[in-house]
């Protein structure tokens, strides 16, 4: 077998800090695919060895997701801070006070300083019921970035507000083309949980 030299990519240079940033990503849509895209992202940057960490504001702290096996083995930090999706708990000040303590988290996971990727699942869900307030949301994601210029940070959730799209580097929306909710399947393991 011929021997192989190592590749040497952009990333590998001793400028590459120098003349990158963190870029702040947001995944929306009605499409499937949200968090399963921020989680992608995740295995990627933890095969580079970026420190990651993901906190998932709807998801019953309560339940334990595929993603949460996979991620730990990982060794990527989860946290699921909610108390169930708002048409499971049907108590909107459950909601506000769970969305709070969640974010909370965040902003000490930001400031913090040790982690490369953040990933705040669910998080433009939050905004949209308007549980967070977005500029408080906007102004601490502002002023973490500038303490910390290489931070990635994503946020996922249906129906992102302009004001969120215009401050993000990177804007995927998913677009359901078809769903087999509508054909009568139901959620499955190891697909959407």
């Amino acid at each position: 077998m011929p021997e192989t030299k190592e590749k040497r990519y952009k990333w590998r240079r001793e400028d590459y800090r120098e003349n990158t940033k963190g870029l702040l990503m947001v995944n929306t849509g009605d499409g499937k695919g949200k968090t399963t895209a921020s989680i992608g992202l995740m295995v990627r940057a933890a095969g580079r060895g970026l420190k990651c960490c993901m906190v998932q504001f709807m998801k019953s702290k309560t339940d334990r997701y595929g993603e949460h096996e996979s991620l730990e083995k990982l060794g990527i930090e989860v946290h699921t801070m909610g108390a169930g999706f708002t048409w499971d708990t049907k108590d909107q000040d459950l909601d506000i006070a769970t969305s709070r303590e969640t974010w909370g988290l965040c902003v000490a996971k930001m400031r913090s300083g040790e982690y490369e990727l953040l990933v705040f699942d669910e998080i433009v869900y939050v905004l949209d019921y308007k549980f967070l307030e977005l500029d408080e949301v906007l102004n601490e994601i502002k002023s973490v970035r500038k303490a910390h210029a290489h931070l990635h940070i994503v946020m996922s959730g249906r129906n992102a507000p302009q004001k969120l799209i215009d401050a993000a580097d990177l804007v995927t929306e998913m677009k359901e083309v078809k769903h087999p909710f509508h054909a009568g399947i139901y959620a499955q393991q190891g697909i959407e949980f």
